[in-house]
């Protein structure tokens, strides 16, 4: 209730703003919310959004699983840890336009580039969370694991995946928002598809209008994504530790 609360606010201020900005700098609701259903029933909306949607999926998916793995590794092997720092330093500083770009450059206006820039901007985020996850592993439960001979699997599935699994929730929360903004502008300057794309054409014609529409349409899909899975993984993820506590 207090989430739908909050929106109807953020509505009210929204046309209050429009009737004393005006419509030409501010659309009312009932304008954007009719382009969207204008392009929802020519199927453009759902077709970009489903493009964007793949791309986040895709990238997400390619970061979260080498971000683990390295963050893991830099964790529990020094060595690893001193020989990649100085490159997971780079990547967390180096801006996400510069990749882009570079990567448009190298690789072409591709949807392998367009989703590897994306990657590689979440990768490092995903690898520090880990990290930390990885040092604050408690040593204890690896001897238990050696006394009792538990196999690999066993000691993954019951004692390291336990432990890892709040970073692995965080790591999830904070590079999800962060490839929500970065498709975007992968999109805007590489791709013909997307809500990026359109949200720049949008701004080359000065459509006010259409570029809300997109840029709510998507905000919509995130908020319902970050509702119904983001949010209750994070809190199973979380009870683990609750119960230790």
């Amino acid at each position: 209730m207090l989430r739908l609360a909050s929106i109807a606010l953020l509505l009210a201020i929204w046309w209050i703003a429009a009737a004393l900005g005006g419509s030409g700098k501010l659309p009312p609701p009932p304008s954007v919310l009719a382009v969207m259903i204008t392009e929802a029933r020519s199927g453009a909306l759902f077709l970009h959004l489903g493009a964007t949607l793949a791309r986040v999926m895709l990238a997400f998916t390619l970061a979260m699983a080498l971000g683990s793995v390295i963050g893991y590794l830099m964790g529990r092997v020094r060595l690893a840890d001193r020989l990649g720092d100085p490159w997971l330093i780079l990547l967390l500083n180096l801006p996400a336009l510069v990749v882009i770009v570079l990567a448009y450059i190298w690789a072409g206006l591709t949807e392998v580039a367009a989703i590897s820039a994306i990657a590689i901007n979440k990768l490092p985020t995903a690898v520090v969370t880990l990290r930390e996850g990885a040092r604050a592993l408690d040593p204890a439960l690896d001897e238990m694991a050696k006394l009792f001979v538990f196999s690999r699997w066993r000691s993954f599935r019951h004692l390291l995946l336990p432990q890892l699994a709040p970073y692995i929730a965080a790591a999830a929360r904070s590079g999800l928002s962060l490839v929500w903004k970065i498709v975007l502008v992968a999109e805007l300057l590489g791709r013909p598809n997307g809500v990026g794309f359109e949200i720049g054409v949008a701004f080359q014609l000065f459509d006010i209008p259409l570029l809300l529409a997109y840029s709510l349409s998507f905000a919509a899909v995130v908020l319902v994504i970050e509702t119904l899975l983001v949010q209750p993984f994070e809190r199973r993820a979380s009870r683990w530790r609750l119960r230790a506590a």
